[in-house]
């Protein structure tokens, strides 16, 4: 890095570093970025690649499945999901469900919604006077939309009862 390359590929770079460590390389990543060098980390620490890149690049059997930022592939992977939890979520869900919109009920006072964003069922809700505990759009994770997005790109996968399967 002395000569100051333009282009710098990591492999792993936080494995084995205590957490002042981890926020250390984190933040010069960032820094090398923000001078407008291209940095390139190899990882499979997803969590810690959702706190440090900006965009991927997703390789799977030899094959490019993502070149897109990181809100962009979780985005890939989510179900336009929003969690409600309210004091009247029976009336809200038979306010809600119709041919384009589906109402689970998760737990009691809870329900998700798939087909609507959290700005339209906050609206509902408003002029039904329906009052809102918590109203929050679900977005996948960067592990799950990883898992998601390559399960046909891999060699070993781990089944429902945990055992690995070729």
């Amino acid at each position: 890095m002395l000569s100051e390359p333009q282009v710098l590929p990591f492999d792993e770079p936080v494995n084995g570093l205590d957490p002042e460590g981890i926020l250390w390389i984190r933040t010069l990543l960032r820094a090398l970025a923000a001078e407008g060098r291209t940095v390139f980390v190899s990882s499979h620490l997803m969590s810690e690649m959702a706190l440090t890149a900006e965009h991927i690049i997703v390789i799977g059997r030899g094959r490019l499945i993502a070149d897109v930022s990181v809100r962009e592939f979780t985005a890939l992977a989510s179900r336009n999901v929003v969690r409600v939890r309210t004091t009247d979520a029976t009336r809200l869900r038979d306010i809600l469900v119709s041919d384009d919109v589906s109402v689970t009920s998760v737990e009691p006072g809870v329900i998700e919604v798939v087909g609507l964003n959290s700005e339209a069922v906050g609206k509902v809700a408003c002029a039904e006077s329906i009052p809102l505990i918590e109203l929050t759009p679900v977005q996948a994770s960067l592990e799950e939309a990883f898992m998601e997005l390559t399960q046909d790109s891999v060699e070993f996968r781990v089944e429902e009862d945990r055992s690995v399967v070729a």
